[in-house]
């Protein structure tokens, strides 16, 4: 891989991209993020940035290598700076006088019309005739980037630019400040981490501008604030018409992902601007490994932002139904799990033995004939000789003899399904089966294929496998259904959406809350296709694509309209809105179920539960938290001074005391979840816990109201609330209490359970989950 290294690049500003020029070959280097000590500036220096030059520029003088430059200043987001060095320029650099640490650049990833209705927020009595305000809410959203021209982020109609926004609109290629308006009111790119390790943006790709090329920006943008669109489609599927959440809520984009992936010094830099720009709320479907907080970009980032009061909400990630697979845990954050709408595109696969198996898709070509069976094959039986997995319909492992004029089934897995139906479509094939195996389950994802096709669960692709392989001459047709809405049950949880228990600090129930992620319609790149493909060269105003990045921007734009109706709520209180008054049923007023296992979901799985915006506006209480709960939360946590510094920005002193949060459990932070850790002693044929942590919640409704608790608990695990009563005798009034968690258990560690804390007024219901895990 080539290296590089820039040129003209000023120091003083966070900017976008600068031009790459390439190193010799042969010499080890990579972007690292270094974190300095802000007070040890020597006095020679005017600037920290000035100072920050002079230490890298130091260390080409004292090793005699190639000299460096900075490849972006941070304020906002850390105190530091990121830059190209070799390993022992920066094992040099993190001995000397002021630096913190050199952490190396890591790679993060992107977790790739109906949802307004099915939110309940239209109507005369829907969350955008309650909420007012949210035009004074700016948006921002980290992602590939915007198509400006989407009629999404047209402004009829609307006001001048709030006064406190302080961004701008970058020009590039394709790109300039006439793209912007009073909808996208800022547009900026980054990728000097990018270049520098992946050499200059290739234009014929992508756009070196703020434009999408990719199209996963648009869409999330055009999801969290887009603005009205009559008759939108993909293709005729889901017509309707097309708005954000917050749709009078003003959007500024950072594109900070690029074909190579999102650099951490990207998305820092990022945010480094869209916190001194003057965001609202921050909008991130995008996530990588689980590190401590203080070498997590996004963590990091987020924090900085927390600090100015602005909401940040990321995606969970798209790892599920494994356990301990979520991304972005940090408690300052919004973590945002997937879950389905009652809306759905069916399609059905009709066997020669008269079996009729449902399935889904959103094909939109040429129809195969109807009413005639088309002969059916089972890729397994297709093989070239080549592979032993043709039975996944990959590229160069078929026969196209056995596959011309024929339905092929093919298993899911490995490769993109849209991307299995392009191969057995070169070859000849007249249509495909695309069957779910083990891994998948029963989840369905509906695509825009290329040629006729269906995905069907686990259960009906094995049906389908043993009738194609039984059968004499097994033959198959498809017949595609359209758009129908009322699906029942709905909401459950995706299966591909990730799952808890946290993977960092399991005292901190995540995810937090799910939200529509499965086959959403929003705005579209004029660049790319439906399915993405290169082959695909169909243009579309509008896609559906399933994800936890699409369930994040739905979040994101509620969050911009508790933000607009309570300004003065902090990013802890609208979390705490959002979480305490989630549902945890479906629309047949069953539990919410899993739709990997069939089985109910569990508070990992849905955190607080399903999002209810309307509920969300008037809480009744919230769980608040300030800079210094997240202080005390990472004492407890026995973070160095050092680390804390570098989330802080600050010198920190964690209490000492006995009663100091510091020598008590992380859980007891004030999260409006729980999370309950009970140990057991192997030595003994039982255990008996006893866990204790304090709430305090904040009086956001009427004067005069009393909260009676009630709580819900599993078998063997007693729940002690004190007081049971709280009586408010004023708007914002906190008031505390404490909950005694006990248990008795054999000494095996069994699986998790489940039960909830909830406050009610006889109006409001705020209800906490708690999970109670069993370690040795």
């Amino acid at each position: 891989m080539k290296e590089w290294v820039w040129i003209l690049y000023s120091l003083a500003t966070v900017a976008s991209c600068a031009i790459a020029v390439s190193f010799k070959d042969g010499v080890d280097t990579r972007t690292y993020i270094v974190h300095m000590s802000k007070s040890h500036m020597p006095s020679l220096f005017n600037t920290h940035e000035l100072w920050y030059s002079s230490l890298v520029k130091s260390l080409s003088v004292d090793d005699g290598g190639e000299s460096q430059s900075l490849l972006y200043n941070y304020d906002q987001v850390l105190h530091g700076f990121a830059a190209k060095l070799t390993g022992a320029q920066a094992e040099a650099l993190e001995k000397m006088e002021g630096v913190l640490a050199v952490h190396a650049d890591s790679v993060y990833e992107l977790h790739t019309t109906h949802s307004p209705q099915f939110l309940g927020l239209e109507g005369n009595t829907g969350v955008w005739v309650e909420s007012e305000g949210a035009d004074d809410v700016v948006v921002g959203v980290l992602d590939t980037g915007v198509w400006p021209e989407s009629l999404s982020f047209a402004d009829h109609g609307m006001k001048p630019v709030p006064s406190h926004w302080k961004g701008e609109c970058e020009s590039g290629t394709a790109f300039n400040a006439s793209h912007c308006n009073k909808k996208l009111i800022g547009a900026r790119f980054f990728c000097r981490g990018y270049e520098a390790t992946q050499g200059p943006v290739n234009e014929v790709k992508e756009f070196r501008s703020p434009r999408d090329q990719d199209g996963h920006g648009t869409h999330t943008a055009s999801t969290a604030a887009g603005s009205m669109v009559m008759d939108a489609s993909l293709l005729g599927y889901a017509k309707g018409t097309a708005r954000g959440m917050a749709p009078s809520a003003r959007v500024a984009v950072y594109k900070v992902c690029w074909v190579g992936g999102c650099f951490s010094s990207d998305i820092l830099a990022g945010l480094e601007r869209a916190v001194e720009d003057g965001v609202n709320v921050l909008s991130l479907s995008l996530g990588g490994g689980v590190v401590p907080y203080y070498r997590d970009g996004i963590a990091l980032g987020a924090f900085a932002a927390m600090e100015k009061g602005i909401f940040v909400s990321c995606s969970a990630g798209n790892a599920g139904p494994d356990p301990v697979s979520l991304a972005n845990v940090a408690p300052w954050i919004t973590t945002v799990g997937a879950s389905t709408l009652d809306r759905d595109f069916p399609a059905f696969v009709v066997l020669g033995n008269g079996a009729r198996y449902g399935g889904v898709s959103l094909y939109s070509g040429k129809r195969l004939p109807r009413g005639k069976l088309l002969p059916l094959i089972y890729a397994a039986n297709a093989s070239n000789g080549k592979s032993s997995s043709s039975n996944l319909c990959l590229k160069n492992t078929l026969d196209p003899e056995l596959l011309k004029g024929k339905i092929v089934l093919c298993d899911r897995g490995i490769s993109a399904r849209v991307e299995k139906g392009e191969v057995v479509k070169s070859l000849g094939a007249a249509g495909m089966i695309l069957a779910n195996t083990a891994a998948n389950g029963e989840e369905l994802v509906a695509d825009s294929h290329l040629l006729p096709a269906a995905a069907v669960g686990r259960r009906f692709g094995d049906s389908i496998r043993h009738y194609v392989t039984t059968s004499p001459e097994p033959r198959a047709t498809i017949e595609f259904k359209g758009t129908i809405l009322g699906v029942k049950p709905s909401p459950v949880v995706a299966a591909f959406s990730s799952r808890g228990p946290n993977p960092l600090t399991p005292e901190i129930l995540k995810p937090d809350v799910i939200g529509p992620g499965v086959n959403i319609l929003a705005a579209w790149t004029g660049f790319a296709g439906p399915s993405e493909l290169k082959s695909d060269t169909r243009v579309v105003d509008f896609n559906i694509v399933s994800g936890t990045s699409m369930s994040c921007p739905h979040v994101s734009g509620l969050a911009a309209l508790l933000k607009g109706q309570h300004p003065e709520w902090s990013p802890a209180a609208i979390r705490s809105a959002l979480m305490t008054t989630a549902y945890t049923v479906d629309n047949t007023k069953n539990p919410l179920k899993d739709v990997a296992t069939g089985n109910n979901s569990t508070p990992f799985d849905h955190g607080s539960g399903h999002v209810d915006p309307h509920k969300a506006l008037t809480p009744g209480l919230v769980y608040d938290m300030d800079m210094q709960d997240y202080i005390d939360y990472l004492c407890a946590l026995s973070y160095t001074p050092q680390q804390l510094r570098i989330i802080a920005k600050t010198n920190v002193t964690c209490s000492k005391s006995k009663s100091g949060l510091r020598h008590r459990n992380p859980g007891n932070i004030n999260y409006p979840s729980f999370s309950v850790m009970f140990g057991v002693n192997p030595n003994k044929s039982s255990s008996f816990s006893s866990i204790r942590y304090t709430r305090t919640v904040t009086n956001v409704g009427t004067t005069g109201s009393t909260y009676r608790v009630a709580v819900s608990s599993p078998p063997g695990v007693r729940i002690a609330v004190r007081p049971k009563t709280l009586k408010f005798e004023r708007p914002n009034e906190k008031l505390s209490y404490t909950v005694t968690f006990m248990a008795a258990r054999r000494v095996a560690v069994g699986p998790a359970t489940f039960g909830s804390v909830t406050w009610t007024d006889g109006v409001h219901k705020v209800r906490s989950p708690v999970a109670f895990s069993w370690h040795s």
